[in-house]
């Protein structure tokens, strides 16, 4: 291999058919002359353009077709001449160098073109000499170059994660694998499980129990995941009140005064809001604003005043104080009630992390845009992570997360795109170029993903991720597979 050119942050190399080069692969640049090396990543390949070759496949061809039993070629020139046509460029990005055994994430020299000598470097081969010794590490999957792939949980914690990618693409089954390892290591994880396919992760294929079956609390709304008022306090129940139900300034001070008015006797409780509205003393206008916001808590079925019943963080988590995956079940809720949930949930949480009564929190949010308002987008990257609850957004939908998300994130685990937009949502806003994530990610078959951040020591490295050892549900319901299953038997 040798150097034809660069441009920028781009080096273009001369390979021969021989040498296999992957794309996605590590290349390594080592000039003696100067004792550097330059780390590159091969992002694309195309043969030598040259009209003389164009000229020479076409006379070929021409010959073959016209006389192919004349063929006499005792000098192989023929042999020479198709090795050259065959030659490649490899578009490779420069990804940083190695000085006196230190890795620098920029490179501003040049390499010799004569004396410097071209390898192929496997990837955790470079992990090691970047990251050096890290702990906590958990296999997900194989490199390129069939290797087991590595990830430090430690690269995860106080992170914000994005795994994104088209339909079926295999982002949950990643999420899956996750919060199974985070939940091994003795993390507390919450997962919005918007199509309820996480309780799979209890049973390993053969139907016997996993690790962290016995680490798993499954929650339904209006079912075992209730709350009472007097739990969540003022604070949460007057931001569902403004954020959810969109309760109007003057309503919403008579809310305040009522919810003043009971925690003063002791009584806030849902009967008692109630009895409360139906005395108070307000305009008629507003007295029916306040029916309709109370009425809208009353169907959401998530409010009781039997304290049994209950749902209580901090008792939850002193009962697995060896780690908890707690999968809130949203698949068959309404969209009020699943907002209303995320809402009383994740500012309990906050009240409970800004006072240090519980420890920090990883949050796994499937589809996040189809229950989180615009304004905690922020939240969740500023306030909520200084607290301590950190983020993975999982979607098939790139465009529904704000850009500003993008750009504060750690880590992207990025899935097949065929779309250019989406491609370019994505690459504008991530610490990658343009041009790699479009070459490498529109080929991606399933299960496939290219990993960008922290994780991947800031080295993009494409990964296969492993099968699921555990039940994976969330599969795509068939009506044809279930008929012809019928009719067989």
């Amino acid at each position: 291999m040798r150097i034809v050119s660069k441009k920028d942050d781009e080096i273009v190399v001369l390979a021969l058919p021989s040498e296999d080069i992957p794309k996605g692969g590590y290349l390594v640049i080592d000039d003696t002359s100067v004792n550097k090396e330059m780390v590159v990543q091969v992002y694309d390949e195309t043969y030598l353009d040259s009209s003389s070759f164009l000229d020479e496949i076409v006379r070929d061809e021409v010959i073959k077709s016209s006389a192919p039993s004349t063929e006499n070629d005792p000098l192989q020139i023929s042999a020479l001449s198709y090795m050259l046509m065959d030659m490649r460029f490899l578009k490779c990005k420069i990804r940083g160098t190695f000085q006196d055994g230190h890795f620098i994430p920029i490179s501003t020299w040049l390499p010799s073109r004569t004396s410097s000598k071209i390898r192929l470097v496997k990837v955790n081969e470079l992990y090691s000499k970047i990251l050096g010794r890290t702990d906590l590490n958990v296999a997900i999957g194989t490199t390129t170059d069939g290797q087991p792939y590595h990830i430090s949980l430690n690269n995860l914690d106080g992170q914000l994660n994005i795994i994104t990618g088209k339909k079926e693409s295999g982002k949950s089954h990643l999420s899956k694998i996750l919060v199974s390892k985070l939940v091994e290591n003795g993390a507390y994880v919450i997962v919005f499980d918007i199509n309820n396919e996480y309780a799979g992760i209890v049973k390993k294929t053969d139907g016997s129990e996993t690790a962290i079956s016995r680490k798993f609390l499954r929650m339904k709304p209006s079912e075992n995941l209730i709350f009472s008022l007097e739990y969540i306090g003022k604070r949460t129940l007057v931001n569902v009140l403004q954020n959810v139900l969109d309760t109007p300034g003057v309503t919403l001070r008579e809310f305040i005064r009522i919810i003043d008015d009971l925690q003063s006797k002791g009584c806030l409780t849902i009967k008692e809001l109630g009895e409360a509205i139906q005395n108070w003393k307000c305009n008629e206008f507003v007295r029916d604003a306040l029916f309709t916001r109370y009425y809208s808590l009353l169907s959401s079925k998530l409010f009781s005043d039997d304290l049994e019943d209950t749902f209580d963080v901090e008792k939850v988590l002193r009962q697995f104080h060896e780690g908890l995956a707690l999968v809130i079940q949203l698949g068959n809720t309404s969209p009020l009630t699943r907002k209303i949930v995320v809402e009383a949930l994740l500012n309990k949480l906050c009240d409970l992390l800004e006072s240090g009564r519980i420890p920090p929190i990883f949050l796994f949010a499937e589809e996040a845009h189809l229950y989180l308002r615009d304004t905690y987008w922020d939240d969740i990257v500023t306030r909520m992570r200084h607290y301590g609850v950190f983020t993975t957004f999982i979607t098939n939908q790139p465009d529904a997360i704000p850009n500003g998300i993008y750009r504060q994130a750690d880590n992207i685990f990025l899935y097949n795109f065929v779309n250019t937009n989406d491609l370019e949502m994505v690459s504008r806003a991530s610490t990658v170029d343009v041009e790699t994530i479009k070459s490498l990610v529109r080929t991606l078959p399933p299960r496939h993903c290219l990993i960008i951040g922290k994780v991947a020591a800031s080295m993009p490295t494409l990964v296969k991720v492993a099968s699921l050892d555990f039940q994976a549900m969330g599969e795509t319901k068939r009506f044809f597979k279930n008929r012809l299953a019928v009719v067989m038997h």
